[in-house]
């Protein structure tokens, strides 16, 4: 007797309404509960269609992981060597730039002591030419003196010499034959 009670509200008082509204609400929920199972349902053989899928893809990622280990490892022994190389690279460098500053001042000196090499060279040079010069200068006025000193009166004396002797082997020759005797080859040469 009191279900019919429920349906004999009358439909102006609220109470029928709300009990309208209310189920409403239950077969939406309904509703909703039956869409959502069937959302989850789907949803589920989706995502073990994609498990099934994955499954390969997440073993191969366990793989690409460990060889990323593995790549790591070797990449931190690599930065490892290098940084070690990059120790005895900043060493040699080190090394270099001192010898480069010892072969630099090697250089300066060198070029200080050929410079000073040059200039004494360049004097020294002078010098000898100086010396050169004075010495044609004497050798020359040397050779002077001595044509106008010795050379110039011992020709003039050689001269007066051979004078006097022609004139004594003049004096003191035998007398000339008369003109119509004839001479000899050895007479008639005259020297």
């Amino acid at each position: 007797m009191q279900a019919l009670l429920a349906l004999q509200i009358n439909a102006n008082d609220p109470l029928f309404w709300i009990l309208v509204v209310i189920a409403i609400s239950f077969v939406v929920i309904a509703l909703a509960t039956i869409f959502i199972a069937v959302l989850v349902g789907r949803i589920a053989r989706t995502v073990g269609a994609l498990e099934k899928r994955v499954e390969p893809l997440i073993e191969r990622a366990t793989a690409l992981s460990e060889e990323a280990r593995r790549i790591a490892a070797q990449g931190r022994e690599i930065a490892a060597q290098v940084h070690q190389m990059s120790g005895h690279l900043s060493t040699a460098t080190m090394h270099l730039s001192e010898s480069a500053a010892i072969v630099r001042d090697e250089v300066r000196e060198i070029k200080a002591l050929v410079s000073h090499s040059v200039e004494t060279a360049r004097d020294k040079v002078e010098m000898i030419g100086r010396s050169i010069d004075e010495t044609h200068a004497q050798v020359v006025a040397t050779t002077r003196f001595i044509q106008s000193r010795i050379v110039d009166p011992a020709r003039e004396l050689a001269a007066i010499m051979a004078g006097i002797r022609r004139g004594l082997e003049v004096l003191t020759a035998p007398t000339p034959k008369p003109i119509n005797q004839s001479y000899g080859e050895d007479e008639m040469f005259i020297g």
